[in-house]
């Protein structure tokens, strides 16, 4: 069985931390900024953590090994 390979774009948009959790850029915060408050941009500009229903997918795609696969 062939290795499985990592997903490139999956690689450049998703960090693991180091608990294991994957940090990921926010969501509404790259066009219609007029509307937005400075204090919720400030917010959306720094990376938030991927909720762990979508974090299955994205380990999947990075390659990390699940919990209790052998």
């Amino acid at each position: 069985m062939p290795k499985m390979k990592t997903h490139s774009g999956a690689k450049k948009r998703f960090k693991l931390t180091a608990t294991g959790k994957l940090r990921g850029r926010s969501a509404f915060s790259s066009h219609i900024l007029e509307k937005k408050s400075p204090k919720r941009k400030r917010r959306l500009g720094s990376p938030a953590v991927i909720s762990k229903h979508d974090a299955r997918q994205v380990k999947t795609l990075l390659g990390v090994p699940r919990k209790g696969a052998s």
